[in-house]
């Protein structure tokens, strides 16, 4: 596209201004679009909320009355008549002003309405009926020496020269299928619009496009991935497989069977399998992953499990141990602990190919280690875990599949953004019998009766978590947080109950001894902060209480809640929480009134965004400019499977038609060749 500079009366000093704004093509400039729209409609103020900004018109019933306050600072206030109110009207820094206007004038006035005060802080006052010729007015972000008033200017030349050579990116089918506007006139309404209704159906378009394009990339990039990774035919054993099945303590739900299917299919495919896992904390995503183990170990290849800490890959080992020893299948755990003679040992027969699974921590990565014939990874609450990481991991074989695993509900909306490359899979039922964990919200003066209830639940023989906030990014404030806690709780219980402690500064070494120790039932109480989040299985634990529950939010709440449960017996989670925000109640209702993890991390998509739903830094967020995650999430979902509809026919890698999607596939990188094999 041409640079900035081909637009009439824009120099190189502008295009320098200009390029601190990252606009540097003509496209950028009329892609450079307003963050919100100034409305110039008059108002009923009967209608208008506190704090919103309003246009209204009436007859001025005062003398203007003018402050000096400072050295330049001032302030006009008068009284105006708009409708049956009468109303005041301040304005700031404007003195000039007070000579115009006269009793019996008729003003408009733009600004934002006080409705207790019964008074508008005004930014613009125009004598006589409205003289605002629009009725929308859309404002951009700016910077240095560019005003909005020029940015507007420039718009509007690059249309006068360069309208005519704007072309549509989207195919004509989809234009038609959603009744979508041109792009011509989507992108001069969205700079200069006359109503509201346009307004909308230029913004319909870019969202559309925004997603289509953002996930032609993605369903291209898993096409090439899937074509190009040569996998492993797994040719299992299916009646090895469904014996195995027989033998399980407890009968699959339909979730667990559907989940299985999609994995032994994606396993005996010549690509290979890249898969996300989604279930709720005791969904029984360990089972499924013993069957796909098994499954791989019945076709002559080995298998790892990878999990973020020591006590996780000790619990899984024993599970798997457990289930898969009677069938000569040989599980050993290789994690930073495991040293001198029996690590050595582990890693000779593990390179003979005498040990079928080998279940550990990031330990499982280092060059020392060496499969003989590696056929499934699966790595376990993966995002905890770097891409590095992972990656290494998987090439510790020839390619062989590759399956994610987390216990934490990403949304839908979410997963299929973040991970639009994998395929993904979600376990969304319990299994039978599983008590569901009561959920109850206290108020911090209700304390008492809080220790009353832990008191209870370790008198018939059960322990307790109590969890402390990390407030704000201070590690000092956090430990301290939780040392305070634990002093209070050592103070309250006396001799006893044994309580522990575990927080951040903690060596690992030591966050492992306390984590055993309450394994064991020496400690009755552990007081820790958020790192006792993961995985960790201790049955015997049947109360949460969650402090300052209102700075978490519901993912977070809800895996912290997923600690308890894990044993026959009714297990409670009690936040302690005063949240000032009507954001922070409608948390503490929500969490008290369902344990669906998914329904929960719906809502907190809505509550929170999208950012902070994975924290801003790690989260690889796609940055759009008009569409949103959140609530254009069903537009999402038809660009995505209009996307991988498109990209699977020979049409799109051939036709003309197509020529524009293929060329950005290779302007952004996807694409080296013209067309796939």
């Amino acid at each position: 596209m041409e640079p900035i500079t081909s637009i009439k009366g824009i120099g190189a000093e502008t295009a320098e201004a200009l390029a601190e704004m990252n606009i540097l093509t003509v496209n950028d400039l009329l892609e450079y679009f307003p963050y919100r729209y100034e409305d110039y409609r008059l108002k009923d103020l009967a209608e208008v909320k506190n704090e919103e900004r309003v246009t209204v018109e009436g007859k001025v019933h005062s003398e203007p009355s003018l402050v000096y306050y400072g050295k330049k600072r001032s302030r006009l206030t008068l009284r105006v008549l708009v409708g049956r109110y009468l109303i005041q009207v301040v304005l700031f820094n404007q003195p000039y002003m007070k000579s115009k206007i006269s009793i019996n004038d008729t003003v408009s006035v733009t600004g934002k309405w006080d409705q207790h005060r019964q008074t508008i802080t005004a930014n613009e006052v125009h004598l006589g009926a409205q003289s605002i010729s629009k009725d929308f007015e859309p404002v951009y972000a700016v910077k240095g020496k560019i005003t909005v008033k020029g940015l507007r200017r420039f718009i509007n030349l690059a249309f006068s020269q360069f309208g005519s050579n704007i072309e549509e990116i989207l195919p004509e089918y989809f234009l038609v299928k959603y009744k979508l506007m041109n792009r011509l006139s989507a992108l001069r309404i969205m700079h200069f619009p006359t109503d509201q209704n346009e307004l909308k159906q230029a913004r319909r378009r870019f969202v559309y496009e925004e997603f289509f394009y953002f996930q032609l990339k993605m369903q291209a990039l898993r096409k090439i991935e899937r074509e190009q990774s040569k996998g492993i035919i797994q040719a299992y054993q299916l009646e090895k497989i469904k014996a195995f099945l027989h033998s399980l303590p407890f009968s699959l739900t339909n979730a667990q069977k559907r989940v299985v299917n999609e994995i032994l299919t994606d396993m005996k495919s010549p690509f290979r399998m890249n898969r996300l896992l989604q279930g709720d904390v005791g969904s029984g995503k360990t089972a499924v992953a013993a069957i796909a183990l098994y499954a791989s170990c019945t076709a002559g290849y080995q298998g790892a499990l990878m999990v973020p800490t020591e006590i996780l890959a000790e619990q899984h080992a024993e599970s798997l141990k457990l289930l898969l020893e009677p069938f000569q299948i040989k599980c050993e755990l290789l994690t930073s602990s495991v040293k001198g003679k029996s690590r050595r040992e582990i890693l000779q027969l593990l390179k003979a190919g005498e040990i079928d699974i080998l279940i550990g921590t990031h330990a499982l990565i280092q060059d020392e280690v060496e499969f003989h014939h590696l056929g499934l990874v699966i790595t376990d609450e993966q995002h905890r875990f770097g891409v590095e990481q992972r990656r290494v991991l998987r090439e510790k074989g020839e390619s062989p599949d590759v399956l994610f695993m987390t216990a934490t509900p990403i949304p839908r909306t979410l997963a299929i953004t973040v991970f639009g490359e994998m395929d993904v899979s979600i376990i969304d039922e319990m299994p039978a019998g599983r008590k569901l964990i009561e959920t109850y919200w206290a108020k911090p003066n209700m304390l008492d009766r809080v220790l009353g209830f832990i008191e209870k639940e370790l008198r018939a023989g059960h322990q307790a978590y109590v969890i402390c906030p990390l407030i704000e990014e201070s590690d000092k404030l956090d430990v301290q947080n939780a040392i305070d806690v634990h002093s209070q709780l050592t103070h309250y219980f006396f001799d006893r109950y044994q309580i522990g402690l575990m927080h951040g500064r903690l060596h690992p070494d030591e966050k492992e001894s306390v984590m055993k120790a309450f394994s064991r039932n020496e400690i009755q109480v552990l007081v820790s902060t958020t790192v006792v989040e993961v995985g960790v299985n201790v049955p015997n634990a049947t109360m949460m209480v969650i402090y300052d529950a209102e700075r978490f939010g519901l993912a977070q709440l809800h895996q912290l809640r997923g600690r308890v449960g894990r044993g026959s017996d009714q297990s409670y989670c009690i936040l302690l929480a005063d949240p000032k925000s009507e954001v922070g109640k409608e948390r503490m209702k929500i969490m008290t009134e369902t344990n669906d993890g998914f329904l929960l991390s719906e809502k907190d998509l809505e509550l929170r965004g999208p950012g902070d739903f994975f924290g801003k830094k790690q989260s690889g967020l796609p940055e759009f400019k008009v569409a949103d995650m959140v609530h254009d999430y069903r537009a999402l979902e038809t660009a995505r499977n209009d996307a991988a509809q498109l990209i699977q026919t020979n049409e799109f890698w051939s036709a003309p038609e197509y020529m524009t999607l293929r060329n950005y596939l290779k302007e952004s990188g996807v694409l080296e060749g013209e067309k796939l094999d």
